[in-house]
């Protein structure tokens, strides 16, 4: 499993880019410009905001925002650099931080408090630190995928200290790569790793070539290095995790490790989708949404 793991979160080391046009609303204003994150907003009704992961673009939720939108206030949100969007102040150590203030900005402006928060691998580490820094912005949080450190994938219990010469090395290698052409290698060695099914790869590898390799990098980098471990006993936000097994990873060990991974949070529910990798809502659409739902009608 750890094996399988790992390779998930190398595989997400490399470049992530857009490959399908993004939503189409024909009413829907242009994106808000933020310093670290754009963000577009479509429909009315409660808000939900849905975070994309490492260097994915706002289009990985063209599956869910649509119908979404008939009912609710949705957010959808874009880190400045992925998607082929300018990085801006992204290509500067700060990008998380700065992402959860974007948000925190964002929510407070529009009066979005108590907002339903969805976050895919990134994206849901930076739900969980947004619930930590400013818990009335989120009323209860999805996961996706995502752990409250990163490093317990290459070796289960890790420091911060002894991660991090290979954080650095894996942000590095990625900065080099800005201004060289896309390896269509790599970008199908990213896209088998990460999905399962063959529409969600080939998605998965068109995205491979927008994403800026410098944010890429350095949010690689300060993904690794964040540990919330010590504060999950204080995050009172409920959160829905849900999280992928599949003939790779059995249900059993992935339901062990993501249990032991959020034991010390008060409130969690956890939701395995089987036959399903990291992307799970592009491999199991039917799935995800059914979780989704029933995760805003709580």
């Amino acid at each position: 499993m750890i094996r399988f793991l790992a390779r998930i979160a190398l595989s997400a080391a490399m470049p992530l880019a857009i490959l399908s046009p993004q939503p189409g609303h024909a009413a829907t204003p242009a994106p808000v410009r933020m310093d670290h994150v754009s963000i577009e907003a479509i429909g009315s009704g409660a808000p939900v905001i849905l975070i994309p992961g490492l260097s994915s673009p706002r289009a990985v939720w063209d599956g869910i925002a649509p119908e979404l939108a008939k009912h609710h206030r949705v957010i959808l949100v874009q880190v400045n650099g992925f998607g082929g969007d300018d990085p801006g102040a992204n290509i500067r150590p700060g990008i998380l931080d700065g992402v959860v203030a974007d948000l925190d900005s964002y929510i407070t402006t529009n009066k979005l408090a108590g907002a339903a928060v969805v976050g895919h691998s990134m994206g849901g580490l930076v739900g969980l630190m947004l619930a930590k820094a400013h818990p009335a912005d989120v009323g209860k949080l999805m996961v996706v995928d995502s752990l409250p450190y990163i490093g317990d994938i290459f070796l289960p219990g890790a420091t911060v200290a002894q991660v991090e010469p290979q954080a650095r090395a894996m942000r590095d290698k990625q900065i080099a790569s800005y201004g060289k052409p896309a390896d269509v290698a790599a970008a199908t060695a990213t896209a088998n790793g990460l999905a399962l099914k063959p529409d969600s790869r080939a998605k998965v590898t068109g995205w491979v070539q927008q994403a800026d390799p410098r944010v890429t990098g350095e949010a690689l980098y300060e993904d690794m290095t964040t540990d919330l471990r010590p504060d999950m006993a204080a995050i009172a936000t409920p959160i829905t995790l849900v999280y992928p097994w599949s003939a790779q990873l059995p249900k059993e060990r992935a339901d062990a490790f993501y249990k032991a991974e959020y034991a010390t949070a008060p409130n969690v529910t956890f939701v395995p989708v089987g036959d399903s990798a990291h992307f799970v809502m592009l491999d199991q659409p039917a799935a995800f949404r059914a979780a989704l739902e029933a995760f805003l009608a709580k």
